[in-house]
């Protein structure tokens, strides 16, 4: 026989503690001061900063994704949710992509002395 769960047992499966929603708000907030005081010293170039910008934003929805939406940590959770956000984040992709290109494209047939 099966075992249903309630609704209180399901939510506990589902929810984090909450050592690990302070360590993420913790990470988050800390990674948003980085890149504000990168943004406001100006102590590098543009470029650099860009870059840095960048990748304290993918460091930061790593973050997000592991402490508050529990993206892959449990085994014993369906793998349902995993499944979704990855075609989600495929569709999203592949509507930026295609946009980009489609601005690119445009942009040369309509400005080709540009």
């Amino acid at each position: 026989m099966t075992h249903d769960l309630s609704l209180k047992e399901i939510q506990k499966q589902w929810h984090g503690t909450l050592k690990s929603y302070a360590i993420g708000f913790l990470a988050s907030f800390l990674l948003t001061v980085i890149s504000f005081a990168l943004v406001v010293t100006r102590l590098f170039s543009d470029r650099i900063v860009m870059y840095a910008i960048v990748g304290l934003a993918i460091l930061q929805a790593i973050v997000q994704l592991l402490f508050f939406l529990h993206v892959g940590q449990e085994e014993d959770k369906p793998r349902w949710a995993t499944i979704a956000f990855c075609f989600t984040f495929l569709i999203l992709l592949i509507i930026v992509i295609g946009s980009l290109w489609i601005m690119h494209d445009l942009n040369a047939r309509m400005m080709p002395g540009m």
